[in-house]
């Protein structure tokens, strides 16, 4: 099934479906997604929702307390390391664009991770969260980690920026932001 629907690009596949004795066709239209490798990357598929089931049974046990602080770090590591991985891979056009989300996609996957349950729902938003604090801490003027170049250049320098040079990188920091914001708002619009 992956190998017809991979063949497809983006066009609609018609499947039959066996429920209950009874044959029925279904036409479902895949979606372009850009999903992120073990070793680093990504990999381009076209999806229609379906999934097969899992070949393992997960384990239940309970970590201790460091145990489980040290899976904590580590998936926050996986999360700032995928969140950076994606975006250099947008910037050099290896994957589309389309993979940022604004407010409506955010949405929209929120809303999907909580129908699959409170664990799942929670799990998504602690990625969303670590990957918003990460942005938090590029060195945009406006962002927090803008803030502390400048507290690096007066620890450097012994003086603050100049409120002119403030306020014009202030300025360009905040077009910068803006600009974002509305490029990925019109990728909710008008990416498939």
């Amino acid at each position: 099934m992956r190998s017809i629907i991979g063949e497809s690009e983006g066009n609609p596949v018609t499947l039959t479906l066996l429920r209950d004795g009874v044959q029925t066709e279904l036409t479902m239209s895949p979606k372009r997604a850009d999903l992120p490798l073990p070793q680093g990357g990504f990999e381009t598929r076209w999806l229609v929702g379906l999934t097969g089931g899992l070949v393992f049974t997960p384990e239940t046990r309970t970590p201790g307390p460091v145990e489980g602080l040290w899976l904590a770090v580590g998936q926050v590591g996986s999360v700032i390391s995928t969140s950076l991985s994606g975006l250099w891979h947008m910037i050099t056009g290896a994957i589309s664009s389309c993979n940022l989300q604004g407010p409506l996609g955010i949405a929209e996957t929120s809303g999907a991770a909580a129908s699959q349950g409170i664990v799942t729902f929670i799990w998504f938003v602690a990625m969303l969260s670590t990957a918003v604090g990460l942005m938090n801490l590029f060195p945009i003027p406006v962002l927090d980690g803008g803030h502390l170049v400048f507290h690096a250049w007066e620890a450097v320098t012994g003086n603050p920026p100049s409120d002119r040079a403030l306020r014009v990188l202030m300025g360009v920091g905040l077009s910068l932001l803006l600009s974002l914001m509305a490029f990925a708002l019109t990728n909710d619009l008008f990416c498939p």
